[in-house]
């Protein structure tokens, strides 16, 4: 079973850039699809990116797309979460994600703890 832990969140200004990591413990990275999520206070969780197992396909929501990058080293055990032009409306819970199966947006198994992302006007 796979550990995920969150970092890189913080406070930026309304145009700034942040990188959020997510390293994984327990197992093989290159085994896991892994995904970005997001939850805002009284909103519920959304989807954010994701990539699939060997880094050669991803997929974005459309309110990032153009603006987020994800990526990944299996060989680190790394997976980022580059994000540029960042909004106000991007402030949330910021969530890594992994499973095994399945394709890039269906449901995760395996959830981190969170970093916060706070972007001021």
């Amino acid at each position: 079973q796979v550990q995920l832990v969150e970092s890189g969140g913080g406070l930026v200004q309304a145009g700034g850039s942040l990188r959020l990591s997510c390293v994984a413990s327990g197992g093989t990275l290159s085994m896991y699809r892994m995904g970005w999520f997001r939850q805002a206070p009284g909103k519920a969780r959304e989807f954010v990116a994701a990539i699939d197992r060997n880094g050669g396909r991803t997929d974005y929501a459309d309110s990032v797309n153009g603006r987020f990058t994800i990526s990944r080293d299996n060989a680190k055990k790394t997976v980022y979460l580059q994000m540029n032009s960042l909004k106000p409306e991007d402030t949330a819970v910021y969530y890594c994600a992994a499973d095994s199966i399945g394709r890039l947006r269906d449901s995760y198994a395996y959830w981190g703890q969170g970093t916060q992302v706070t972007v001021s006007s």
